[in-house]
């Protein structure tokens, strides 16, 4: 099996970086790109082989509901920006088959904006080689839906022509909402990344 990635736009080098969340390759796709730390739910440690691959990945794990939670979090993102690094999250909260974002959490995105760092948009898609017969989808055999993690592993491992393709804002988004009405930065943002989600353009494979 082998993964391409097109790229339009540039990594942000430093703030934050919010996208859809389609599947783990998510993670492998970014961390390729550039250097960058991850922040991300502390359950997916559980996760037979994704936890490792998280970890791995330098991600900042926080638990949600947990007391002192978002101050980690907030320290993290802190300390990558002191590295030079830029933060990656992903603000639908979970992996999404969906061609639809789901609702954005606004909780790490107060952090980002309260770092007063810039916050940039992507947006990931992907893309199977027709040799893998009609019946094979993106939504069931890239994007991690409801499967077992390795029953997942194992139908994703037999593609064929998968394809990454990264778009990412040319600028930081321009909230008109601030941390205290954090809900309706949640809004814009997302907004921020249907407006990539929305662009056709052709693919060519580098």
């Amino acid at each position: 099996m082998g993964i391409t990635i097109t790229v339009h736009g540039s990594f942000p080098e430093h703030g934050s970086l919010i996208t859809n969340h389609q599947t783990y390759l998510d993670i492998v796709t970014l961390a390729t790109l550039h250097p960058c730390v991850f922040v991300s739910k502390a359950e997916l440690l559980k996760v037979p082989v994704l936890g490792w691959m998280t970890k791995m990945a330098g991600t900042v794990f926080v638990e949600r509901g947990r007391g002192g939670s978002a101050l980690r979090a907030s320290a993290g993102m802190k300390s990558a920006s002191a590295s030079g690094l830029p933060v990656v999250f992903f603000p639908e909260g979970t992996t999404n088959p969906a061609s639809e974002l789901l609702p954005f959490h606004s909780g790490l995105l107060a952090q980002a904006m309260a770092a007063d760092e810039p916050i940039t948009a992507g947006y990931l898609r992907y893309t199977i080689g027709a040799e893998n017969g009609p019946d094979v989808s993106v939504a069931e055999n890239v994007a991690w839906g409801d499967l077992p993690m390795f029953t997942h592993i194992f139908r994703f491992l037999g593609l064929r022509g998968v394809h990454a393709e990264v778009f990412f804002a040319p600028s930081p988004i321009a909230f008109t909402s601030d941390t205290l009405h954090r809900k309706e930065a949640a809004v814009e943002a997302r907004n921020a990344v249907i407006a990539l989600a929305e662009q056709r353009r052709p693919i060519e494979v580098l």
